[in-house]
């Protein structure tokens, strides 16, 4: 079983996890920018953020054979910051990036006015790079986020098979299904989606234009749940062909829109970055 997945926070994860993940199958993942858990002092911060999820953390995925690319935007949550907006004047230098394969997490949190205007410039900076854009959609009021997501990304402009929609359930798979976006779904251990449930979601709705990701990060969360939702797939009578379809060309193929995704193998990785590598006391 190869996995791809489309969402994970790598930079909270250790390299166990890493090492976890090679050993049940994922070969590639990307992870898109997101907040750190507390607010940040300035939008100065954001650049050595950006900077080691194009730089630092590629090399780190590459010593277990892991293929990283990233996402970059200025998410939702920090959206309502006004110290984070000068960020949106950065992002055109990281959107030309080679590892860069869209524009995200953007969308909602709490759907708030700055929320509004933060989303529909990073759509329309997703036009002009020609990148994809990733979405996010709220923890609260979800069905009602997703309904003015889909609002915004209709009045931006941008091709509607060139945006993926995240963190659905099964009550908002329903709203974007027939938009022609792509259907994005995070298997967590006690919130958003579980195997199961993503199994019952695949019968019903079949395997097209649907991922699966782990969104693992700073919180409760499990980056092997992708290995998870692939196992009950088979268990309860998808083909090998479906697994492989959800689990690594259907985001091989979303992703592959921005022209920058890299999907061979790792041979040989450096070994260090910047004069440091992940060792510790020696070689």
């Amino acid at each position: 079983m190869r996995i791809f997945d489309p969402h994970i926070h790598m930079t909270s994860r250790t390299t166990d996890d890493y090492e976890r993940m090679a050993a049940a199958g994922v070969r590639a993942v990307v992870e898109p920018a997101f907040w750190l858990g507390q607010p940040r002092t300035s939008a100065a911060t954001f650049v050595d953020y950006f900077d080691s999820l194009i730089g630092w953390e590629p090399f780190r995925a590459g010593q277990f054979g892991v293929r990283h690319h990233a996402t970059v935007a200025l998410n939702p949550k920090e959206a309502n910051d006004p110290r984070c907006h000068p960020v949106l004047d950065l992002l055109p230098r990281y959107l030309d990036k080679d590892g860069v394969v869209a524009v995200g997490e953007i969308g909602y949190d709490s759907m708030t006015p700055a929320e509004d205007a933060a989303f529909a410039g990073q759509l329309a900076l997703a036009v002009a790079h020609d990148l994809p854009a990733l979405v996010h959609t709220p923890h609260r009021d979800k069905a009602r986020g997703v309904e003015r997501s889909l609002a915004v990304v209709a009045e931006s402009g941008i091709e509607p098979g060139r945006v993926l929609v995240d963190h659905l359930n099964e009550v908002t798979v329903k709203l974007v299904r027939d938009t022609g976006c792509w259907l994005g779904f995070s298997i967590y251990p006690d919130t958003k989606m579980t195997p199961p449930r993503m199994v019952e979601l695949l019968r019903t709705y079949g395997t097209e234009r649907m991922l699966v990701n782990s969104a693992a990060d700073w919180g409760r969360s499990d980056p092997l749940l992708t290995r998870a939702t692939g196992e009950a797939m088979l268990l309860a009578g998808f083909t090998d062909d479906d697994v492989d379809r959800v689990l690594w060309r259907n985001p091989a193929e979303f992703y592959g829109q921005s022209g920058r995704l890299d999907l061979s193998d790792l041979d040989a990785p450096a070994a260090t970055f910047a004069g440091n590598s992940i060792l510790r006391g020696g070689e």
